[in-house]
């Protein structure tokens, strides 16, 4: 799983480079919104980061819940809080959200797994 997690951001920041590259004005000041909307601010990006990643198993978007799986585990979340998220998504986006929260705990797990390497 270590190599998913890998392969994972390895493609994302290839393609951003690819996309950004391309300086449609648009797209890049979409992206800096998105970095910028994360930023501490009057929420910490703790907790943004949790916005973030129960809006994405709301909206069902795996590359978007691998991403703040990440950040989260970057923000030193725990996995106590890490199921209490996963609770929150399901209530608010409700029980088709199940496989994604599988997913979600599996990639988890993951990332917890290559923290201890």
């Amino acid at each position: 799983m270590a190599d998913e997690i890998k392969a994972f951001n390895d493609y994302r920041a290839k393609m951003n480079e690819v996309i950004l590259g391309k300086q449609n004005k648009v797209i890049n000041r979409l992206f800096n919104l998105d970095t910028n909307t994360y930023a501490e601010g009057a929420l910490s990006t703790k907790v943004k980061e949790m916005l973030g990643l129960v809006s994405s198993m709301v909206l069902r978007c795996d590359d978007c819940i691998k991403y703040h799986l990440g950040k989260c585990h970057e923000q030193g979340i725990t996995t106590e809080e890490m199921y209490e998220i996963f609770a929150v998504a399901n209530i608010v986006g409700g029980t088709i959200v199940i496989p994604h929260t599988r997913r979600a705990a599996e990639y988890w797990e993951a990332l917890l797994q290559e923290g201890q390497a």
